[in-house]
């Protein structure tokens, strides 16, 4: 058997003459054939679409609430944000840091009931099924087609030599086709991958849509499960605080009914114990509206929930002293922005080639007869091959409106996304200040509830001893109660920035390398 390899001229040595003309001829014809379909090739692989950047934003090295005094408080010291961190997908179950079982159920139903979340899903849903379709548009379509009719031709009258009118039969033909169609347009310009890109990135943007609307729901859950759970502890408070002023009442009216005290001091307690009533009430309808919205969370009907009364605030969870900025990379929201950007810039591409004709290869074929019987037969056959170019000569500028328009969504995208991080940054500093101030606000509240506690007995005795009116012990009453829903409104505000804070770095927070963490202050156990 000759050798079969080829020598460095590109001819086989053990060819004769004959065979190496034949050889040289076949290969110089060879090259032209194939030249159409290389340019094809080529020119499928060409993309209009400008070269994708993420828009440039300064971001600052360090937070600027996060002073060395917030971190005394368990905040934040500055942090550099040189490090490189990678942006990762919400975590599971982050609310745990707060340690409380029934937040944690609550949470679980809710991931389940709401709707907010349930919309999002299909929205994704909705996305993935546009990649899917505009991929669709990139492959051949084939289509089947089958036909019979029966119809009457050549009816009506004519006139004859004599002048008359002479009616004329039809005839009835029969028409029976079987067919197959296939067409397939080439990408040339990149219009249907650039579609492909966009929806992709679209839908990328869709599935960060469902995890920014996934922890907007946890931290809702959370922030309405503590204003619950504080409305609850005003009201323990307000029973605690009704049963003595009960008592200060049958106690001012004994002194009264004694001679040694006045009726006005009778109306005074009379009215600090009716205020007081009112509070609760108040408290009382706050507490059930919570309710309602933590029923409305979980995606139930008010009627069908109810939690038990605690009145126990949970504690804010231990925090890192450092911070870095760069952990806004996994917040969600600005993930989806950025990838609207990606299928803007897309869009870009897909417009641009509007300007250049479409190329598309089509070929059908099949039967057809008179008689459906004989159908399948090989006179009856008949098919169809070739390509066919399309193009746009004049439009009125719709092309050029198309692709300015196109540029101006991308501008948009990528102010929007700007507009996205300096929020997000705008949201860590504010809560940075309201978690240190309000860390700082609740101890100075506890002593002032103390100074007022001890106030107020001073003043019960000295009024027991007769020394002073009760309008003194009124003054004290109401400066206790004063003092005591600040604290509370100060616990559950400090529950809501730390909370918020969660939700602006995405449910997570790290310790940088060699730095501590820093415990709760005592405050936190003032309930």
């Amino acid at each position: 058997m000759q050798a079969l390899f080829l020598n460095e001229k590109g001819i086989q040595p053990n060819m004769d003459k004959r065979k190496q003309l034949t050889f040289k001829k076949h290969s110089s014809l060879s090259w032209p054939r194939l030249l159409p379909v290389a340019a094809v090739v080529l020119l499928s692989a060409c993309s209009l679409q400008p070269a994708y950047k993420v828009p440039a934003l300064d971001v600052p090295a360090q937070f600027k609430e996060a002073t060395p005094q917030a971190a005394a408080f368990g905040v934040w010291q500055p942090a550099q944000t040189g490090a490189a961190s990678q942006a990762a997908a919400v975590p599971e179950q982050w609310w745990t840091v707060y340690g409380d079982a029934t937040l944690n159920q609550l949470q679980d139903e809710a991931a389940v009931g709401n709707l907010s979340v349930v919309q999002a899903v299909a929205r994704v849903r909705s996305a993935q099924a546009a990649v899917a379709s505009s991929r669709a548009a990139q492959l051949p379509t084939l289509s089947t087609t089958g036909s019979g009719t029966r119809a009457l031709t050549g009816g009506g009258t004519y006139s004859n030599t004599n002048g008359e009118n002479v009616a004329r039969s039809g005839s009835i033909n029969n028409n029976f086709s079987m067919g197959l169609s296939a067409s397939w347009e080439v990408d040339l310009w990149g219009k249907l991958s650039g579609a492909v890109d966009a929806n992709k990135a679209t839908a990328q943007a869709t599935s960060d849509d469902l995890a920014a609307a996934r922890l907007s729901a946890q931290a809702s859950v959370a922030q309405t499960y503590f204003s619950l759970r504080a409305a609850e502890a005003q009201m323990q408070f307000l029973q605690e605080t009704l049963s003595n002023y009960e008592q200060s009442l049958k106690l001012t009216q004994n002194r009264y009914q004694a001679g040694v005290a006045s009726s006005a001091d009778v109306a005074q307690a009379q009215s600090q114990y009716k205020s007081t009533q009112a509070s609760l009430i108040e408290a009382q309808t706050t507490r059930a509206q919570y309710e309602h919205a933590l029923a409305a969370l979980l995606g139930k009907a008010p009627a069908v929930f109810s939690l038990p009364v605690t009145g126990h605030l949970p504690r804010p969870p231990v925090v890192p002293e450092m911070l870095a900025s760069t952990l806004l990379e996994q917040r969600p929201d600005i993930a989806a922005a950025e990838r609207r950007v990606a299928a803007a810039n897309a869009q870009i591409g897909v417009a641009r080639a509007a300007y250049f004709p479409s190329l598309t290869l089509s070929a059908s074929g099949g039967y057809r007869n008179t008689v459906l019987a004989d159908l399948f037969n090989a006179p009856n056959l008949f098919w169809s091959l070739g390509p066919s170019l399309a193009m746009s000569l004049f439009d009125g500028g719709a092309r050029s409106a198309a692709v300015e328009s196109a540029r101006a969504s991308l501008d948009l995208a990528g102010a929007t996304y700007k507009q996205t991080v300096i929020t997000a940054l705008q949201e860590v500093e504010d809560n940075l200040v309201a978690a240190s101030n309000l860390a700082q606000e609740q101890q100075v509240q506890i002593e002032a509830l103390a100074a007022a506690q001890k106030s107020l007995t001073v003043a019960n005795n000295q009024y027991k001893a007769g020394i002073v009116a009760y309008l003194n012990v009124l003054t004290a009453q109401t400066t206790v109660i004063s003092a005591q829903n600040s604290l509370i409104n100060v616990q559950n505000r400090r529950l809501t920035a730390v909370n918020t804070l969660l939700k602006n770095v995405a449910g997570r927070w790290k310790t940088e390398p060699g730095a501590g963490s820093t415990t709760a202050p005592a405050a936190d156990n003032a309930l």
